[in-house]
């Protein structure tokens, strides 16, 4: 189908039709920046969203060790990389598609200004044609006229007989000459009117078809453009849905790796103390100084020298609340001179070995300390060894530097290398101390009399100390102690103070007392065998029976004695405790 042919007389309509195109093709372009815009913001909005729940560094630290947290930031991950899909659907648009549309319409103004030029220039050449048509028309017109009139004239004087010959002869002469005229103008129109009609023909058969045709064409191609653009819109982002599809595939391989038994379990390991179920607390009657086991069925009061101890150091701890005193889980302030201070088992005080944590997590602290000094050291060492290599290197070629120059920041560098060794040995040390051998809880109760101890209240300072475990001495300070053990050291002395006839008032059945005062309240199977490693403790084999004479005062470590009369503290979670006051009815 041609428009020169079946459009032949559509001029003014094809003109405008191509106008509507490249008014198309611009609004294709805004339709295409606008989208681009949608996506650009989608985007920003996204990865603007990704990073509002990015996690602070705080609670990274604190939700890394969970899956539902640790899969959470990964969604994000893919929800930012998916989001820099979105830009790339963009860019891509902007950088090929609209600048593509844009050349096009370029290039169809610059070529539909041609053709109407053109199209302009062959009808001007046929309104020319047809003009001089008209003109020569009316030339032959008027000379046809004028040759009818002379012809009437000579008629009209050749039939009157009063006009003289030569008057005659006159009048036929002026028609001879309207009559040339008239065939001439007759021919003057004949031969404009053949070339006007091959103007006309040329110009609706080949001038203005060729000018319809070159519209027709640039219309086409126009068209084509577009069909070819709005595909390549697609393929873009037809290219970046397999990327998308990761990022949704790895949002899904996320969720799968959320468990609810291995955080179960996390949680376990991050806050498990490691200490023991503390045991029934038993029921103190003040009024005769008796104590009715709850673990005891029938709740019959038993009689103990446990129970007069507990008695006499609640009057006395009571007495001490009451001036000021902070209580066992409390902290006893410095007095005026400043030497004495007791610091509660739940005190706020960091301690360097972490021994305010329950054991599990001064455990984890402790191995997190040693592996920063690792770190730490091994970047040292690194910095050290490239120092190292630069100096060798200014030695073989001192116009390079001065090899002297590094000697400085070398010995700094050793000497500080050797203090993060130092560092991180001492905190092993607290590891294997924590680990392999558990400091005994004899030293920490003989080290001074009662006597020294009731002074020691106003002129020493003492520190806490975590249980299990024992004080640390530290050179040119005072011995360190803790509540606990400050309580059990008063009620010794409280009892000490008593009437000797008392003692036997809370004689344990069996009557049998070690050489301190201590009676035999129970027996114990070793569950696990131990070494005892330090002075105060006392080693044992696996299955082995011994006597118990003190039970765990909540610090972890309970007093045996064996069958060999050997005496010594062993850790509580290592034995299997049978008391006699179970035995009572």
């Amino acid at each position: 189908m041609s428009w020169g042919i079946e459009l032949w007389d559509q001029y003014d309509t094809i003109a405008s039709h191509t106008q509507k195109g490249i008014d198309f093709c611009e609004r294709f372009t805004h339709f295409l920046k606008d989208r681009c815009a949608i996506e650009l913001k989608y985007a920003s909005e996204l990865k603007k969203l990704v990073k509002n729940y990015q996690p602070k560094k705080k609670e990274e630290e604190e939700y890394q060790q969970y899956s539902w947290a640790v899969k959470f930031w990964e969604v994000l991950k893919e929800l930012h990389d998916l989001a820099g899909q979105h830009e790339v659907i963009a860019e891509n648009t902007q950088g090929q598609v609209i600048k593509d549309v844009q050349i096009l319409i370029g290039e169809m103004k610059q070529q539909r200004r041609k053709d109407l030029q053109d199209g302009a220039k062959v009808q001007d050449t046929l309104k020319d044609s047809l003009a001089k048509l008209d003109k020569s028309r009316k030339n032959y017109e008027k000379a046809f006229k004028m040759a009818e009139k002379a012809t009437d004239d000579y008629r009209k004087a050749d039939a009157d007989i009063n006009l003289s010959r030569a008057e005659v002869e006159k009048t036929r002469n002026q028609m001879m000459i309207k009559n040339n005229q008239c065939d001439e103008s007759k021919n003057e129109y004949a031969a404009q009117l053949q070339q006007t009609n091959q103007h006309q023909r040329d110009h609706y058969t080949q001038q203005m078809p060729a000018v319809f045709q070159q519209m027709q064409s640039m219309e086409e191609n126009r068209i084509n453009k577009i069909k070819s653009m709005v595909r390549q819109v697609a393929d873009i982002e037809r290219s970046v849905i397999p990327i998308i599809n990761t990022c949704i595939d790895g949002m899904v391989k996320a969720s799968d790796g959320i468990s609810a038994e291995e955080d179960s379990k996390a949680v376990i390991d991050k806050f498990k103390s490691g200490f023991p179920i503390p045991e029934d607390i038993p029921f103190e009657d003040l009024s005769n100084a008796s104590v009715i086991d709850t673990s005891n069925a029938n709740g019959t009061p038993k009689n103990s020298l446990d129970s007069r101890k507990g008695t006499v150091s609640d009057k006395k701890r009571n007495k001490k609340d009451k001036k000021g005193g902070g209580g066992l889980f409390g902290i006893f302030s410095s007095s005026k001179s400043g030497r004495i201070r007791i610091i509660g088992l739940l005190g706020e005080e960091s301690k360097e070995d972490f021994s305010d944590l329950p054991p599990n997590q001064q455990r984890k602290a402790l191995n997190k300390k040693i592996e920063e000094f690792k770190k730490e050291i091994a970047r040292e060492t690194a910095e050290r060894e490239g120092m190292l290599k630069m100096k060798d290197v200014y030695v073989n070629n001192p116009a390079l530097g001065d090899p002297n120059a590094l000697e400085k920041k070398i010995e700094e560098n050793a000497l500080k290398i050797d203090s993060l060794q130092a560092e991180m040995r001492k905190f092993q040390g607290y590891l294997a101390n924590m680990d392999g051998k558990p400091s005994p809880a004899g030293q920490r109760r003989s080290s001074l009399s009662d006597d020294s101890i009731s002074q020691s209240s106003t002129n020493m300072e003492m520190s806490q100390t975590s249980i299990p475990g024992q004080p640390q001495i530290v050179p040119n300070e005072p011995e360190v102690y803790t509540a606990v053990e400050l309580r059990k050291k008063e009620d010794k002395k409280a009892i000490d103070d008593e009437d000797g006839d008392h003692v036997g008032e809370f004689d344990h059945p069996e009557g049998d007392f070690d050489e301190e005062g201590y009676p035999v309240i129970g027996t114990c199977r070793a569950l696990y065998p131990y070494e005892a490693g330090n002075e105060g403790s006392v080693a044992m084999g696996e299955g082995e029976e011994m006597f118990v004479l003190e039970q765990d005062q909540g610090d972890g470590w309970t007093r045996v004695r064996k069958h060999d009369n050997s005496e010594g503290f062993v850790p509580t979670s290592y034995i299997q405790c049978h008391f006699y006051d179970q035995d009572e009815v």
